[in-house]
């Protein structure tokens, strides 16, 4: 079957096609081509989302697919992993050293290997190795660290012996198309991880297979191999999903997933990169790659930050270590701040000192921006918002931008241009055109629409606000969580109007999902000088019933940077009752 589609250019249209597997798309924009094949296909449905509004064509996404749900207030933090923690006694060490440095730090990792010799992928600990895994886990929640484990899907031992009665295999993989085998998958992963207090999941190999499609040739619960091969990673974290729910019906679930599939948003899955070399032609193409994925439709992806691959000399070497700081400072402002390394010591303490103070500063920045990304995360689930947003998104309109693929905004307020090439200390980035600019850094304003040289020393990655923009800061924090976001500078970068909800919940459960939760609308009006703190809707079980907000009008050299401006210029105490606050 070959289709040919005339969409119209001024409104959003959904068409399917039905009955075929080769369809054309012809674009009357531009007057493009673009074919759809499939080797395997004999009935395919095609779904075309279409329109100039971007936000629009992935909210029609997450309709036809499933709506993204929040993660835990904590997984906005910062994840600590490395290939790998050998032992109990090594990632407690390590946990511990994060708190006495006070280096903030929210989730820590067990890659794999956990288990013992001769039983790959089982969800079963090596009890030489790791002689109370219950034990370890409550230490960690005991110094408020969140505990994610790899969990695979060729597992031996007893899951595996399960899986064969119940003729839910396929060759050495669970056959994840089948509900008993994902029913198996939980009951074995529930009794070894998540009973005894796993917070999160790292579903790795979700191909399956590094080598090829395993699959191929084999028959699966739902039909060939070679047709459902691509969708594995899809119901493999299905299988964690829903039986961590339905264990649990109040615990948030976290995934980490090698692999993706459209809809896998759904159950709060998160796609990382791979297994990527650490160096500067890669970490170039990972901005690209980063932004058409979330383009895709799924809003949460990271990648090893550093790449997984490392030089010989990774400690001492300045140019890795470089590479490293760059590297961290874009991770800040990704969806998911996440480490990693091959034999790694990724800790922080293990770099040149210069790098420790780059990664230790973003480790701040990144959680006192928790208000601000997690109000921007709860956009992602109630209006299928896209939080890592390649700039067309923002700025159709502006020719020059739809060709800029190593900046993007994070949120509504960032522009975010990493520096990518080594032994830069300046670059050339692209203002948007429609609005102006403020530089995080300095407080200067920029006129947009035009390429500028931005200063770039190595603490500072470019980084630039939209005028209008309402961005609230919370409190030094060694994890999220550790107090209430209070007091919190409400930064406003003045010369457009603008607005911002502010959102909160208990952080960890799904009563949102039930309307328990708070928001507060900020607006701020350009011409009469005025910002608005609205009336608050809504309440939650700890919430706070009095804050207080530093405000902050951001100026050259004040309002700046990642530290806490030392004076506000308005100080307010708010009581959930709509405040108007004047500039003038």
């Amino acid at each position: 079957m070959c289709g040919t589609l005339q969409l119209p250019a001024d409104k959003v249209c959904q068409v399917t096609v039905r009955g075929g597997y080769h369809v054309k798309l012809f674009a009357s924009l531009r007057q493009t081509t673009t074919t759809f094949l499939s080797h395997f296909g004999q009935a395919i449905d095609y779904t075309f989302f279409y329109g100039p509004d971007l936000d629009k064509v992935i909210q029609g996404y997450r309709e036809a697919t499933g709506v993204a749900p929040m993660w835990p207030e904590w997984a906005y933090g910062f994840w600590q992993c490395r290939q790998r923690y050998h032992n109990q006694r090594e990632l407690l060490a390590a946990a511990a050293e994060f708190r006495r440095r006070h280096i903030p730090l929210d989730l820590i990792i067990q890659d794999w290997q956990y288990w013992t010799n001769n039983s790959w992928g089982s969800y079963e600990w090596d009890t030489k190795r790791y002689p109370d895994p219950a034990g370890m886990i409550r230490k960690l929640h005991a110094e408020h660290i969140k505990f994610m484990i790899s969990v695979w899907s060729n597992p031996h031992g007893s899951t595996r012996a399960d899986l064969q009665r119940h003729h839910a295999l396929i060759g050495d993989w669970v056959d994840v198309f089948n509900p008993v085998g994902r029913e198996i998958r939980w009951k074995h992963i529930n009794d070894a991880f998540f009973k005894i207090g796993t917070d999160a999941w790292w579903g790795d190999a979700t191909e399956p297979g590094d080598d090829g499609n395993l699959l191929a040739g084999r028959e699966t619960f739902l039909g060939p191999g070679d047709f459902y091969f691509n969708a594995y990673s899809l119901f493999a974290s299905e299988s964690l999903y829903e039986g961590q729910r339905a264990t649990d019906s109040k615990k948030r679930v976290c995934i980490l997933t090698r692999s993706g599939f459209p809809g896998q948003q759904r159950y709060a899955a998160a796609t990382w990169s791979g297994d990527i070399n650490g160096d500067w032609l890669t970490f170039r193409r990972q901005i690209p790659a980063g932004l058409n994925f979330c383009l895709a439709g799924i809003p949460y992806w990271t990648t090893d930050c550093g790449g997984f691959w490392h030089p010989a000399n990774q400690y001492v070497s300045t140019d890795y270590n470089e590479l490293l700081a760059r590297w961290f400072e874009w991770s800040t402002f990704c969806p998911i701040m996440r480490i990693h390394g091959n034999e790694t010591k990724t800790e922080v303490w293990n770099w040149l000192p210069e790098t420790q103070r780059v990664m230790l500063a973003y480790d701040d920045l990144r959680h006192r921006l928790l208000p601000y990304i997690y109000s921007v995360a709860w956009r992602v689930t109630s209006q299928d918002y896209t939080m890592m947003r390649a700039l067309p998104m923002d700025f159709r309109s502006d020719t020059n931008a739809l060709a800029v693929s190593d900046e993007y905004m994070f949120g509504p307020a960032f522009l975010v241009a990493p520096v990518t090439e080594p032994k830069m200390t300046s670059k050339e980035v692209y203002l948007p055109a429609g609005t102006s600019w403020v530089n995080f850094w300095t407080g200067e304003t920029l006129v947009g629409g035009r390429k500028i040289r931005a200063p770039a020393p190595l603490k500072e990655m470019p980084l630039f606000v939209r005028a209008g923009s309402i961005v609230p800061f919370g409190p030094v924090v060694q994890y999220a969580g550790e107090k209430p976001a209070n007091p919190i500078e409400l930064r406003i970068y003045r010369g457009a109007d603008g607005a911002f909800t502010l959102y909160e919940d208990e952080g960890d459960s799904y009563d949102y999902q039930r309307g328990i939760y708070a928001t507060i609308p900020i607006t701020w009006d350009e011409k009469t000088q005025t910002l608005t703190i609205g009336k608050r809707t809504g309440k939650f079980p700890g919430m706070l019933k009095k804050r207080t907000f530093r405000i902050v009008w951001v100026s050259p050299n004040h309002g700046v940077g990642g530290a806490a401006t030392e004076k506000a210029d308005v100080k307010v105490t708010y009581k959930g009752r709509e405040l108007k606050i004047s500039a003038k």
